[in-house]
């Protein structure tokens, strides 16, 4: 790093020094034939937050959108994207260049997982942090990828190997974390967010997952969970609250029946648009 360089400013500098290029050494690159404009990571510190539910409903709203759409799904351990856009294995392809093909969904989203690669549903993948870790860059790289505008990346919970992966080996431009509304949360969310800014990618907002239920007879907002202090917290980091997405049966069915895509996606526009702006076109496109 050039001595005029400030610390950790490797992401913004243009200029191609030895320490850029150690930096991007274990980037991973597309295979022959592939394109991928832009990829987004949805991110949460902790398990059953919904962040595959959030995952869904984005690529969703691009897909509706008229955008080409993938979801690279890296919770390899704890599958659920297949499921949710109603893919199974038996959809998977492999071309003349030997890259797998990802399936496409009725809506039109392209889809990679490891559920997709294992005999039976219900099958656990017994793999260690490196082999899972390993597994991603090879999503990414060893697949044809046809012409994709949004890539999402759909990953486990916490700040251990696999995000810690995709953070240094694809270029993610932006990360949405998924929280709940509990007492835990500031703690949690700081912990996600405070990895995602060493790893110098920014957290473009946040998104509250069963932030209330809405009564069926008078719509008062019930908070299940306790009041929520999403606003307080997201604050404290300088995020943007994104949604706030209720505790809703029709969710719940949707993903089950692999209909996640005829779910209204209007509750992300607010997500939509910052990633929209991020990427370089106008809100309003």
């Amino acid at each position: 790093m050039s001595q005029d360089c400030a610390p950790s400013a490797c992401s913004t500098c243009s200029a191609n020094c030895g320490d850029r290029k150690a930096e991007n050494q274990f980037a991973a690159h597309l295979g022959e034939g592939s394109s991928v404009k832009h990829v987004y990571a949805v991110m949460s510190g902790k398990g059953g937050v919904g962040k595959s539910l959030v995952t869904s409903l984005l690529a969703s709203a691009f897909s509706k959108s008229g955008h080409r759409v993938a979801v690279l799904d890296a919770d390899i351990t704890g599958p659920s994207i297949p499921k949710a856009f109603n893919i199974n294995k038996e959809d998977l392809a492999v071309n003349e260049r030997e890259q797998l093909v990802p399936p496409v969904s009725r809506g039109g989203v392209h889809v990679l997982s490891s559920n997709l690669l294992v005999q039976h549903d219900d099958d656990p993948i017994l793999w260690r942090g490196a082999l899972i870790a390993g597994a991603i860059k090879q999503f990414y790289t060893d697949a044809f990828w046809d012409d994709i505008d949004y890539m999402f990346v759909d990953m486990p919970p916490g700040t251990g190997d696999v995000p810690l992966t995709v953070f240094q080996s694809l270029p993610v431009e932006g990360i949405i974390m998924v929280t709940s509304p509990q007492e835990l949360v500031s703690m949690i969310v700081g912990k996600a967010v405070n990895m995602a800014r060493k790893m110098n990618v920014p957290v473009l907002g946040v998104v509250e997952n069963m932030s209330y239920v809405k009564c069926p007879d008078c719509g008062k907002h019930i908070n299940v969970f306790g009041e929520s202090h999403i606003d307080e917290v997201a604050a404290s980091y300088n995020l943007s609250v994104l949604a706030k997405l209720p505790l809703d049966p029709e969710y719940a069915a949707a993903v089950d029946s692999g209909n996640v895509e005829t779910l209204d996606t209007s509750c992300m526009e607010r997500a939509v648009d910052i990633i929209r702006m991020v990427s370089g076109f106008a809100v309003n496109q």
